[in-house]
């Protein structure tokens, strides 16, 4: 069954590690995924678009042609993650510059996506939004996990996936009687190649006894932008493998 057969879904940041899978499930039933992201050539495709999300401008553009060309926005995927150069220094250590500019490139971008996105699926009566966020906004940080090894946590990460969910139950609930939903899909630990000692200290944690893949992510996220989960918004669906559990 093609749960999203011709719907409209932009997804941000589809040219990353969770974006390109997302593109490829939306588009294996039956949606037409289109990738808003920075890191794309000049000349657009038919299902691709320059967008650096962190300028205003540039979201509206982006949106402007995708209306033009295909008449409707059926989904939206807040996924892209930009974040600073000094991404990941320690509490004790993290400029009171970066905080600021890593909140405003991470956080307050979903709202100006969505606010622009928003707008549109107000005149159609109908869409669905899904925020990607994290494990790590709902619970704490296992800071055990990271012992032995050379990577730390960002402690913005904690404060902008937290607020990425409540913001998304805001909308949610503003935006319902318009026929349009707002979820959250929050991922545990997805595997990158990280350092071996981490993968170990992590998967020793979880239910599953593995960390996450992409391919876990996606079908979740195609599930709350199909018909399916029509009557579903406001919610968060934790992905991570039993992590949040125990």
């Amino acid at each position: 069954m093609k749960i999203l057969e011709n719907k409209i879904v932009i997804v941000t940041g589809g040219s990353g590690l969770l974006g390109k899978e997302m593109i490829r499930d939306i588009n294996g039933k039956g949606g037409i995924a289109i990738n808003a992201d920075i890191n794309i050539d000049d000349v657009t495709g038919n299902e691709q678009f320059k967008c650096d999300i962190t300028k205003r401008d540039s979201i509206v553009d982006v949106i402007e042609k995708i209306v033009e060309r295909y008449g409707r926005i059926d989904g939206l995927v807040n996924n892209a993650y930009p974040r600073t150069d000094d991404w990941g220094k320690i509490f004790e250590d993290i400029p009171s510059d970066s905080w600021r500019k890593n909140v405003d490139m991470q956080m307050n971008t979903v709202f100006d996506f969505c606010q622009v996105v928003l707008d549109q699926m107000k005149k159609q009566q109908s869409g669905s939004i899904v925020n990607i966020a994290s494990i790590y906004g709902v619970v704490g940080n296992d800071l055990t996990i990271y012992e032995g090894t050379k990577i730390t946590t960002a402690a913005a990460y904690s404060a902008i996936k937290g607020g990425i969910i409540n913001f998304s139950r805001y909308l949610a609930s503003y935006y319902g009687r318009q026929n349009i939903r707002v979820n959250c899909v929050s991922p545990g630990g997805i595997f990158d190649k990280q350092d071996p000692v981490f993968v170990n200290n992590y998967e020793k944690k979880v239910p599953m006894n593995r960390m996450g893949t992409p391919e876990d992510i996606a079908p979740p996220v195609s599930f709350l932008l199909s018909d399916e989960a029509r009557y579903i918004t406001g919610q968060n669906l934790i992905v991570d493998g039993g992590w949040t559990a125990i």
